[in-house]
């Protein structure tokens, strides 16, 4: 499972790229079909994450790449999951996934409806970012991407 835990936020990451590459002109009121299935499966991963370490004492860390290679200096872009990460892997899935099922009856009409869905899957992947970094640099670079993503 180790080598899967990248899958979790990339995936929402994907479908805010797919959506926002295809434009709304292609996509248009058709944008959950790409973000649903993708936080599902983020979903998926994150009950599979939790099943392999809730009766274990061992962590799960993986490394990316080096963010900023300097010198004796480098900061690391590594993700960390433990059994306090893993729970609120599937608080961060389960209520990501609750509303973006809720949000294709609620935004059904709206003129923001392929903007919305383009934008909530970059809001999960920056949760699941934040859930699972593993210095305060990477903390502190998705707790203000949470942030920007709730101003749009």
């Amino acid at each position: 499972m180790a080598d899967w835990l990248f899958l979790i936020p990339l995936l929402p990451l994907a479908a805010f790229a797919v959506n926002i590459l295809a434009g709304r002109g292609y996509i248009g009121d058709k944008a959950h079909w790409v973000s649903v299935p993708a936080v599902f499966a983020s979903w998926l991963l994150s009950i599979f994450v939790f099943l392999d370490i809730r009766d274990t004492d061992h962590a799960i860390s993986q490394h990316l790449f080096t963010w900023i290679p300097s010198g004796t200096f480098d900061v690391q872009v590594n993700l960390f999951a433990d059994q306090l990460t893993a729970i609120m892997l599937l608080v961060v899935t389960s209520v990501g996934l609750l509303v973006h099922v809720y949000s294709i009856g609620y935004m059904h009409g709206d003129g923001g409806y392929y903007r919305f869905f383009a934008y909530l899957p970059l809001f999960v992947f920056s949760m699941l970012m934040l859930v699972l970094a593993d210095n305060f640099l990477l903390l502190f670079v998705f707790w203000e991407a949470v942030g920007l993503c709730s101003y749009f």
